[in-house]
């Protein structure tokens, strides 16, 4: 996620020595710098001395580690933390970091890979209009944005979006083996498969129409694609993808309990 973050401001314009990164990887940085020509240092700690925004692109388990020694300049500086780390909320990285820091969580998806993400956002009150502004740029350079009104909202986005594209995934599989069973050949299957995800979803941001009336409209009495339907009603299709969301939000609260106890 962090290179992709750094491919995507480069994309969009900023200059590669507005950019910096820490990781204690020598590999890693060799990656990096050889990928993006930007600046990559083995201490967190250059990280902060040298920049006024800090992405804490780390694992949610690593988080207490990276920031407790740095609460002493994070405090000294107060730069603009942007944690893109599932789970870890606001007030264990108050905690980590040694006090009030201005803090946007972020939750964003693995499409932001190609640049199409979509992340959830939510500041504390430190961050100032300016700050939120300058969070919601680079993360939409990846992706759409969205802001929250409470922190606990990210744990169902984490569930709707974050995790979303897994659904989609395991309906296009279904979809390529039934076309596979069906006859065709698996390329096929997998290309007509494809095609109509990125069909769909283009038209739906395309339309005004809500998913339901979308549906509607390509959905003939009598037709083949309500034979389809009626086959995923009398599955519980609908009602089974309310509760997986649901699973992955109460999931997700019950990871960020854990973390708060590292």
């Amino acid at each position: 996620m962090a290179t992709s973050l750094i491919g995507g401001l480069l994309g969009n314009g900023w200059a590669v020595n507005r950019i910096c990164v820490a990781d204690p990887a020598p590999q890693r940085r060799r990656a990096i710098t050889q990928r993006f020509s930007v600046t990559a240092f083995a201490d967190n700690g250059n990280v902060v001395e040298n920049a006024n925004i800090i992405i804490l692109a780390v694992k949610p388990q690593m988080m207490k580690d990276v920031l407790t020694p740095l609460a002493v300049p994070l405090q000294q500086y107060q730069p603009l933390l942007i944690s893109i780390a599932a789970g870890v909320r606001l007030h264990s990285i108050e905690n980590w970091g040694g006090g009030r820091l201005p803090t946007v969580r972020a939750m964003p998806n693995t499409p932001a890979l190609v640049g199409a993400g979509a992340s959830g956002l939510y500041a504390n009150s430190a961050v100032t209009d300016a700050q939120r502004e300058a969070a919601e740029s680079i993360l939409r350079a990846v992706g759409t944005t969205v802001w929250l009104d409470d922190e606990s909202q990210l744990d169902t986005v984490t569930a709707l979006s974050g995790s979303g594209p897994a659904y989609f995934f395991y309906l296009m599989e279904a979809m390529q083996q039934a076309g596979t069973d069906l006859g065709l050949e698996a390329d096929t299957a997998r290309l007509l498969t494809l095609e109509t995800a990125l069909g769909a979803a283009r038209l739906a941001l395309q339309e005004q129409e809500s998913f339901a009336d979308l549906r509607r409209r390509v959905t003939s009495p009598g037709g083949t694609t309500e034979s389809a339907i009626a086959a995923f009603d009398a599955a519980g299709a609908h009602d089974t993808v309310i509760a997986a969301v649901d699973a992955a939000r109460r999931r997700s609260e019950e990871l960020a309990k854990l973390l708060d106890e590292l």
